[in-house]
């Protein structure tokens, strides 16, 4: 696939060098400018290139950026993209967004509404950068992590859940994008490395 990532820290890093790997065009942005990419992009073969290009002609784009950033975005550009959203609401990082810590919205959703006509699907947010980079196993292994994956897309979701699998884990459909709350921080399968029947378990024992 052509695959756009918006983020170069951590995670958008870590989806870089995984998704190239698997053979997967990817085309990395961040708010720095292409320059600040060159060693990323020699190191993988991805390209180095603005947020337009990034999501123009991409498949899929991972928006993996401090949630603070994402009303910044221009809507228009996501319209109809397949979104896989990575990021997590941290009040000391982001501010205080009233309807977050009232939990009257996911995170999710919040960046669902604001990337109108996007195909926003939920993942790689509860697990640690190092753990995505290294513990991917092939399926059936006994030491296989599961990832939640939760949207409102059927197709998307499916198409992301297979995207998970290739990368090494088992995914896991964690309902729609309104229930993403039972994978946001502070939850029991936040930054753990549950398997499959796990991170069911912890989905179902989340409590708001």
């Amino acid at each position: 696939m052509k695959i756009g990532i918006i983020g170069s820290g951590h995670i958008g890093g870590t989806l870089t060098r995984r998704l190239r790997s698997l053979g997967h065009d990817v085309n990395v942005t961040n708010s720095r400018g292409p320059a600040s990419l060159t060693d990323l992009a020699q190191e993988t073969g991805a390209v180095a290139g603005t947020l337009e290009q990034a999501v123009q002609d991409a498949d899929l784009v991972v928006v993996a950026v401090p949630l603070l950033v994402v009303p910044e975005l221009p809507a228009p550009l996501f319209d109809g993209k397949i979104v896989v959203d990575a990021d997590n609401y941290y009040p000391q990082r982001d501010g205080d967004i009233a309807e977050l810590l009232d939990r009257s919205l996911t995170s999710s959703r919040w960046t669902a509404d604001h990337l109108k006509g996007a195909r926003v699907v939920k993942t790689f947010n509860n697990i640690q950068a190092a753990h995505l980079m290294d513990r991917g196993r092939p399926a059936g292994a006994g030491d296989r992590i599961a990832l939640p994956v939760a949207g409102d897309d059927a197709e998307a979701k499916q198409l992301v859940m297979q995207l998970v699998d290739a990368l090494g884990f088992d995914p896991v459909d964690a309902g729609t994008l309104d229930e993403s709350w039972r994978q946001q921080p502070d939850t029991p399968v936040y930054g753990t490395d549950r398997d499959a029947e796990g991170v069911r378990q912890g989905l179902a024992e989340a409590r708001p």
